[in-house]
C-alpha cells in the first residue's frame, strides 16, 4: 500500500552518508537521486523511503508522533540496524527488546531528529 515515505534533512550530505550504510545493512541502496532528494529501496518495485530537503526551503523539522518503521528480517537484523544506526551518530530512543509480546523493535532517532524503527515478529 506504501509506496514510499520521505523525511527532511537539514544537510543531504550528512544525512545521505548516514542512510547509505544503515540501509545497506538491509540491502536497500540509492534508487532514485535527484539531489535535493533522494530514494531508497531494497529492490526495483518495493516501497521506497526517502530523505530530502524541503521543496519550501525552510528548515526541516521532524513530526511530534511520526515514526517510519523499517521492517528488519529477525531479531538479530533488528539489533545490527540498532547499533549501525548509533555508530552513524544516530540517538537511542528504546533498545531493542519485545514489545506487546508480538514485536522486537528498536527505536533510535537520525542525525535530523527524526524517529526510526527497526522491527520484526518476536520469535
Amino acid at each position: 500500500m506504501i509506496a514510499y515515505t520521505t523525511i527532511g534533512t537539514n544537510d543531504m550530505a550528512r544525512a545521505s552518508a548516514f542512510y547509505d550504510a544503515l540501509l545497506a545493512e538491509v540491502g536497500a541502496g540509492r534508487a532514485m537521486d535527484m539531489g535535493r532528494l533522494i530514494a531508497y529501496a531494497a529492490g526495483e518495485g518495493q516501497p521506497m523511503f526517502a530523505i530530502c530537503v524541503p521543496f519550501d526551503e525552510k528548515e526541516a523539522t521532524p513530526g511530534n508522533g511520526t515514526m517510519i518503521a523499517l521492517a528488519a528480517e529477525n531479531p538479530a537484523a533488528v539489533d545490527r540496524l540498532y547499533a549501525k544506526a548509533l555508530e552513524l551518530g544516530g540517538t537511542d530512543e528504546g533498545a531493542p527488546g519485545v514489545r506487546a509480546d508480538m514485536f522486537y523493535i528498536s527505536y533510535v532517532r537520525d542525525l535530523d531528529g527524526n524517529k526510526i524503527n527497526f522491527f520484526c515478529p518476536a520469535e
